[in-house]
Parts: C-alpha cells; sequence; structure tokens
C-alpha cells in the first residue's frame, strides 16, 4: 500500500482481466477491474509489438486521466516477460518493472516493483495471480461506465466498420502537391464501457499494404479526449492529440517533430453525418499560425 516507505502493509483484491487480441496478435488490450477493502480499482492496458526492436510496449491508463501512461519496453525471454520505464513516485523518479510469466494450465502471475536504486535492488508492490475463466468473458462496467457527462459522447458517431479514402502528403512543408491515395477499412469498437474507443485501420495504395490503430481515451476531469496513434510497421507511438468538441467539431492537438524539426499537430474531426465524417490532420512550424495539410480521410459507411 505504501511502496519504497519501508512498509509491509498490504491489500488483496478480487476481480477479472479481459484480454482482447489486436491486429492478430501484433496487439493486445486488457481490461482490468478488480474490488476489495483498499476500495475499487479499474484499469486499460494497450500492449504493443515493435517489429524493428522485436520488443513489446505495455502502457496503462486509468478512468480518471484520459490519456495513456509511460509505456515499459521489455521483452520474453524463456517463457517470463519484464517491461521497464522510469515514473514519477511520490515526488521522486524510480525504475519501474512489470514481468508476467505462466504458472500452469490457464494460469499466470504478474508483478509490479519499483527501484530506487538504479535496479540494484527491486521492491514488488503490486501481484497479480491469474486463473482463465474462459475465451469470452465480457466485464459489466455497469454504473462506473455510466455518466451524464454530455462530452463523453462526442465520439459515439465513432463506432462501426467504415470504408476510407486518405489521402497523405510526403512533405506539407515544401512538396504539399505530392500526395499519394490509398483505400481501405476503419474497424472502431467501443471499449472500457464507452470511455474509450478502439480504431483499426487497413489501407492499401501505391507502396501496398499499411496499418494503423488509434486509441481514443476520455478525461473526466478536462472533458476532453486524447487520441493516440500506432503504425503497424514501426511500432512506435506517437504523442496523443488531446482536444474537445465544439458544436460538433472536434479538435485535437500535439507537439511532434517532423524531419528533425518540432512542429505543431491539429487533428479535425467535421463533417460529422449518420453515413460519413472526415478526419484532416495538420502540420504547423509556426506556432500556429498557419498549417499544411498532412492527412486526409474521407470515411463513409460500408454497404
Amino acid at each position: 500500500m505504501h511502496p519504497l516507505s519501508g512498509s509491509n502493509d498490504w491489500a488483496d483484491m478480487d476481480g477479472i482481466t479481459v484480454v482482447k487480441k489486436v491486429w492478430n496478435g501484433r496487439a493486445n488490450l486488457a481490461e482490468y477491474k478488480a474490488e476489495g477493502a483498499a476500495g475499487h480499482v479499474e484499469l486499460l492496458s494497450l500492449r504493443w509489438y515493435n517489429p524493428a526492436a522485436h520488443q513489446w510496449n505495455l502502457d496503462f491508463a486509468t478512468p480518471n486521466v484520459g490519456v495513456l501512461g509511460v509505456p515499459g519496453t521489455g521483452e520474453f525471454r524463456y517463457g517470463r516477460g519484464d517491461f521497464y520505464d522510469q515514473e514519477e513516485i511520490n515526488g521522486r523518479f524510480v525504475l519501474v518493472r512489470f514481468s508476467i510469466w505462466p504458472t500452469g494450465p490457464d494460469k499466470a502471475r504478474s508483478e509490479q516493483a519499483f527501484s530506487a536504486d538504479g535496479g540494484e535492488t527491486w521492491e514488488v508492490n503490486w501481484v497479480n495471480t491469474y486463473e482463465r475463466l474462459s475465451n469470452n468473458t465480457e466485464i459489466n462496467w455497469g454504473r462506473e461506465a455510466s455518466t451524464s457527462d454530455p462530452h463523453q459522447h462526442d465520439f459515439d458517431f465513432n463506432p462501426g466498420i467504415w470504408h476510407t479514402e486518405i489521402t497523405r502528403t510526403g512533405d506539407p512543408f515544401t512538396a504539399p502537391d505530392q500526395t499519394m491515395a490509398m483505400h481501405g477499412t476503419v474497424t472502431v469498437r467501443r471499449i472500457w464501457g464507452g470511455r474509450a474507443q478502439l480504431e483499426e485501420i487497413e489501407a492499401d495504395g501505391p507502396k501496398g499494404h499499411w496499418e494503423g490503430l488509434t486509441l481514443f481515451l476520455y478525461n473526466p476531469k478536462s472533458h476532453q479526449w486524447s487520441q493516440s496513434f500506432i503504425n503497424s510497421s514501426m511500432g512506435t507511438l506517437d504523442l496523443p492529440l488531446v482536444g474537445d468538441f465544439k458544436q460538433g467539431r472536434g479538435e485535437l492537438y500535439s507537439e511532434d517533430t517532423f524531419k528533425g524539426r518540432s512542429i505543431l499537430v491539429r487533428g479535425v474531426w467535421s463533417d460529422i453525418e449518420q453515413n460519413g465524417h472526415r478526419y484532416n490532420e495538420s502540420y504547423s512550424d509556426d506556432g500556429g499560425k498557419t498549417w499544411k495539410q498532412a492527412f486526409r480521410a474521407n470515411v463513409t459507411k460500408t454497404n
């Protein structure tokens, strides 16, 4: 209960974890809900594979924070996966390790541990023991996911299977007319009781097949949404775009780099109707005075 304080005070909880494959196993999504003497805990974890590094990334979110945290990165050796990152705990930055391994047929164990001495010693502070119930278990989120906040429903238009026509610009600043067209399918489903959505994109163009994955998370404190994107060929997570909707139009912003230069990124959701909508992404290298279109998607309902 009090990591890195010398305390040995533990609390027991009982709950359920649902893990679903994404990208045919190159990623997966875990939803977690548990109850105990210490209260109620909910978590969402997105795990994705980086084919270049041959490593996995594990990222977590909680219901009251609408963005993913710091991803732990690592790999499996001899059946055990260890993933590391650095986080601020009680005002100090420490190393964090998440480990998971099977303990028998349909059984597994995971642990979280902190190190305040650069990995020389580790203190375990969270232990999960798992036993599989079935392959098709769903969590009943009930009242925890319900809300009267209208902004949580800003992306309610998005779930479904859509046809998409994509136009990408190679360099919006120096060659805005050099574009590439792609056509494909977008599949969006609600997760975490409607507080999040998962989008899978598959498209084909002159350079072949392309896939993307977007996680949308709602932050009930700021009444804003974040969208975090992963390119399957790179296996890296972009910085999240964060923003909100006004009068049926969503604008989300982020900072990023393009060819070594710092830029602003703006994502706009517009022309939202029952049978389609538009998404445009633009870059700015002058602090938002001017914007150059980098990505456009016209999305329509499939027959």
